[in-house]
């Protein structure tokens, strides 16, 4: 079926209700709170303890630090939190450089900006929606050179102290690949996996092919704290600095209240983490219902002449986010129209972070791939059904 057929649309806004089952409004996605939330949350409550310190938040950490194969986890209060101690462990500050992609969430320059450093915006594959390793080699061949065991930028003979991959929409982008150029190059990896929790790349939980990994649980992630976030490494000293750092840097005493360091309020609150051990004894299930509900999405989009986006190459998504890449901006913003207005919740892809106004002076190299996507990409509902 032609996809600029007038009834397009509205086969799209009939199908997608008819799969939630519901003629009332349609959320992007939205939680699902059916296991033992209220029973820990009411534990936490009684247990007075609902601040940073308490056995739910140590309990986190270990599960997610198991179900990922990450030998250390730290629970931060969101995922922007995790990505600034990220970069603050590797080391950037206003003389560096951090390599990240334009197809993002604005977290991620944030997080760069926080501590006073600039992006460089490297284009994504459209395989993936995620940083490609060829541009990335690409780019370094071209613009930089390696000089005592660091990466300087020819333009601006800065160092490019890290890479912040991004894994969009809980699909990986090729991480292997970019951590051996970033082992070449002497780049910090942190890996952005705020959208992957559950997502595979080679049979490896996405956020520990990096030094570090960043993860969210926001309110609209797989599983949800509220907000929320973590820390996932490898490396015993980065683990024990990152639970400092998140602790507002207090040395450890029975009573005295000494810091060595310039600290961050940023530990996740153990009401926060009751909610997500309980969401957490779920995902296996969600995962299950999100890659059941994307081929019925796969078998229904093949009757129209676009792509409906799959797991690239050599991963399992966690499928958070749906996608479909429509044939131009026109159609798009169409079909952004009429769902919205038929109580059908979409979205397109992010503004490209270099179109920003206050990224608009970074670096970029040749970005076709991602303004592409940005005309042609838009989300459709992908809660876990009832």
């Amino acid at each position: 079926m032609n996809a600029n057929n007038a009834n397009f649309n509205l086969a799209v806004i009939d199908f997608i209700k008819s799969i939630y089952n519901k003629n009332k409004f349609i959320p992007l996605h939205e939680p699902k709170f059916i296991g033992n939330e209220k029973k820990y949350l009411n534990e936490c409550i009684d247990s007075t303890f609902v601040s940073s310190a308490g056995k739910f938040v140590d309990s986190f950490e270990e599960k997610i630090a198991k179900y990922t194969g990450a030998k250390y986890a730290i629970a931060t209060c969101n995922g922007t939190s995790a990505l600034h101690i990220s970069l603050i462990l590797a080391n950037v500050d206003k003389d560096c450089e951090v390599i990240t992609q334009p197809l993002t969430f604005i977290a991620t320059c944030n997080a760069i900006s926080y501590c006073n450093a600039k992006p460089i915006f490297i284009d994504v594959d459209k395989d993936t929606m995620g940083l490609s390793p060829n541009a990335l080699r690409t780019f370094l061949e071209k613009n930089t050179k390696v000089k005592n065991k660091q990466c300087i930028n020819n333009k601006t003979n800065k160092i490019i102290k890290a890479c912040v991959p991004m894994h969009t929409y809980g699909h990986s982008c090729k991480i292997q690949e970019i951590k051996e150029i970033c082992n070449e190059y002497y780049i910090f990896l942190i890996e952005d996996a705020a959208e992957s929790v559950g997502t595979l790349y080679k049979g490896r939980h996405t956020g520990t092919f990096g030094r570090l990994g960043a993860m969210s649980f926001n309110g609209n992630k797989i599983i949800t704290a509220g907000g929320g976030g973590c820390i996932l490494t490898n490396e015993e000293f980065l683990a024990k600095k990152a639970k400092h750092l998140t602790t507002t840097a207090r040395t450890p005493h029975k009573w005295d209240f000494n810091h060595d360091m310039v600290g961050y309020n940023y530990r996740m609150p153990n009401l926060n983490a009751a909610l997500l051990v309980a969401q957490l004894e779920k995902l296996d299930n969600f995962i299950i219902d999100k890659r059941n509900l994307a081929d019925v999405y796969e078998n229904f989009f093949k009757n129209f002449d676009f792509e409906f986006f799959k797991e690239p190459m050599n991963s399992k998504s966690n499928y958070w986010l749906n996608c479909i890449i429509l044939n131009n901006k026109k159609q798009r913003d169409q079909f952004l129209e009429d769902t919205n207005s038929n109580g059908v919740m979409t979205r397109p892809i992010w503004i490209l972070m270099n179109k920003l106004r206050i990224l608009k002076d970074a670096q970029c190299g040749d970005l076709k791939n991602s303004e592409w996507l940005y005309e042609r990409v838009v989300n459709i509902p992908s809660s876990v059904r009832d």
